[in-house]
């Protein structure tokens, strides 16, 4: 006796095109592993009323592979996470880990108090204070006509 299984013709060709998809995503993640990797630093600025926060994920990364630069408006932040090496006899099926160098460029508004930023890196994120320069009491100036 025979059983016949009556498949949708859409069913059929979209579970053959993801089969398909996965043996090729498998074949070119072991050939070329650089290239699914993207090096990036996740960041978060908060406006607050006296300040503004900046956070950036950057886990594995250590305080002495972080170069942090302020030009004109412009705060740069470059890390570097580097791969240890274990000779252990082991074999990775597959690393989703990221190792490499990174940068993340943020412009700073003009009401920022350039001289008082401070930036700390605790458990892979950086936080990054920069107060607002405070406003004078005489915002409004007159001005005399000649």
């Amino acid at each position: 006796m025979r059983f016949l299984v009556k498949q949708t013709p859409d069913n059929f060709i979209k579970s053959v095109n993801d089969e398909i998809s996965s043996i090729l995503n498998r074949h070119f993640d072991d050939l070329y592993p650089e290239s699914t990797q993207d090096l990036s630093m996740p960041i978060e600025i908060c406006d607050k009323k006296d300040e503004y926060d900046i956070r950036a994920e950057l886990p594995g990364v250590k305080k002495e592979d972080l170069d942090i630069d302020l030009n004109e408006n412009y705060l740069t932040i470059h890390a570097k996470k580097v791969e240890e090496h274990n000779e252990e006899d082991k074999s990775h099926r597959k690393s989703e880990f990221q190792y490499g160098e990174f940068s993340r460029m943020i412009y700073l508004p003009q009401d920022v108090d350039y001289e008082k930023i401070d930036a700390k890196l605790e458990h892979g994120v950086l936080k990054i204070k920069a107060p607002k320069l405070e406003k004078s009491k005489d915002a409004v100036k007159k001005i005399t006509v000649k």
